[in-house]
């Protein structure tokens, strides 16, 4: 399989991009095969730069309507820079990229072995698939078969931490509010139902949506993050909105993601999980091999999660996540762009 077919003509009319489509948990993923330019870049943070810089607009015409919608996620197949990994991805969105997704990494473990582009055949009980991801290399494990179907699929986190605990910000509308901001593979800050007096039973989505946005612009306005690896991974990708319940329990939790441009996340959030999980950890509130069970509060749906080791990032006690959930397929689709649609680069409505 082409990762990049190198292109030379940058009309947009002259591109033919091809896609399998799956989800997560409800959070759709579309993963771009082939079509794309040659993507310049000695590591995957250079590609990252490099395709924000120069193919920004085939983010756009591949995410926004009328291919695309809103809320719409994407992953870009690039040739890895790690030895370890089997395949690497860019992730996209509704406003850039991001640096983890969990719920593509479920994913893409079972597209990787469906489409030998592991290392390994798929085998009895699981098989690892390693994909480099921005923020680092990501070890999946795929169950599988004796007929080589694959299955349910589990991830181990890079080093994930509690940022910052209780730091007060004033958001419009609520006040000063106490936050938690935790890394997992992206920066979040979390804030309970209760603090924003809303209930995900009661409310509507586009209340969560509306002060979640508010908590994020308050802290990215109040707080400088910072990451050990590099300056390229310290932003905050969002804010999660939990049910509050963050000590350890058998009953499931409840949380929604509002990240990047009021994008709303349909499935529990596999790097929103794992910082959770991070928070929860340093808190002393979950211990090592604890599994809970995270649920989103629009759909329902679930993955577990649960702290299997210590570890350092930087000078952050840290600690590495396992989280599991299943990707499905949903299709497959071949997007071209006729020379006389005014609409072909792509529209957005929210």
């Amino acid at each position: 399989m082409a990762f990049n077919d190198e292109i030379a003509v940058m009309n947009i009319s002259d591109l033919v991009i091809k896609t399998t489509e799956m989800h997560t948990g409800g959070e759709p993923l579309r993963i771009v095969e082939s079509g794309y330019p040659k993507i310049s870049g000695e590591t995957i943070l250079e590609k990252r730069k490099f395709v924000k810089e120069n193919f920004d607009f085939l983010r756009k015409f591949l995410m926004f309507e009328p291919r695309g919608h809103f809320d719409m996620y994407g992953a870009l197949l690039i040739e890895p820079d790690n030895p370890e990994a089997d395949m690497a991805v860019l992730f996209m969105h509704n406003e850039g990229y991001s640096t983890m997704c969990g719920h593509a990494v479920i994913a893409l473990g079972r597209y990787a072995l469906d489409k030998g582009l592991a290392r390994h055949k798929p085998s009895p009980p699981e098989t690892e698939v390693n994909i480099q991801c921005p923020c680092g290399l990501v070890k999946a494990f795929v169950e599988c078969n004796h007929l080589g179907e694959t299955g349910r699929v589990r991830f181990h986190s890079v080093p994930s931490f509690l940022f910052a605990a209780d730091v007060k910000v004033s958001v419009p509308g609520y006040g000063e509010l106490q936050v938690d901001i935790a890394y997992g593979g992206a920066f979040y800050a979390f804030v309970t139902t209760e603090a924003l007096g809303l209930n995900f039973q009661t409310n509507k989505t586009s209340e969560i949506v509306d002060a979640a946005s508010k908590v994020t612009e308050a802290v990215k306005s109040t707080v400088k993050l910072h990451h050990p690896d590099s300056p390229d991974l310290a932003f905050l990708y969002g804010t999660i909105v939990t049910d509050g319940k963050e000590e350890f329990s058998q009953e499931p939790t409840a949380n929604i993601c509002v990240f990047a441009d009021r994008q709303v996340d349909r499935c529990p959030t596999g790097s929103g999980v794992t910082a959770r999980i991070a928070l929860q950890f340093a808190k002393g509130l979950i211990s090592i091999d604890q599994e809970r069970a995270f649920e989103n509060g629009c759909t329902g749906s679930r993955f577990t999660g649960k702290a299997i080791r210590s570890c350092k990032a930087g000078t952050h006690d840290a600690v590495v996540v396992e989280v599991s959930g299943n990707g499905y397929y949903t299709g497959s689709c071949t997007f071209i762009a006729e020379a006389k649609d005014m609409l072909k680069e792509g529209f957005i409505l929210n």
